[in-house]
């Protein structure tokens, strides 16, 4: 883990890492994930951008970005980026949150075309 991205960590309660560490562990099993720390966020790309990571005092802020739109009780936010882009925010306070249906929205988001 490089400096920038293990900044996001620091003052947090473990569980913001222990949450980040098993969605990137998971994450590289759909293939080779770029991980891009920026000031206020980690984005995490493929191609391009398909989510992002806010971490907070005992939780983490997960956006993804879809070409359609969620109906689903899980999504806290829903902003329409453009024509086909949707992002949704997921508030993850938990390990057990990253499950199979969190990882099915994000391997979607993960094989998106530009």
């Amino acid at each position: 883990m490089q400096e920038a991205e293990r900044s996001h960590f620091q003052g947090k309660d473990p569980v913001v890492k222990k949450i980040y560490d098993k969605l990137v562990s998971r994450l590289k099993e759909y293939g080779p994930i770029k991980i891009e720390p920026k000031k206020t966020s980690i984005h995490l790309a493929n191609r391009f951008g398909f989510a992002g990571v806010y971490t907070r005092s005992n939780y983490m802020i997960l956006e993804i970005h879809l070409n359609q739109k969620l109906e689903n009780a899980r999504v806290t936010k829903v902003e329409q980026a453009s024509a086909n882009r949707f992002h949704h925010t997921f508030r993850i306070t938990s390990e057990k949150e990253i499950d199979k249906e969190l990882l099915a929205w994000l391997r979607e988001a993960y094989l998106l075309k530009a």
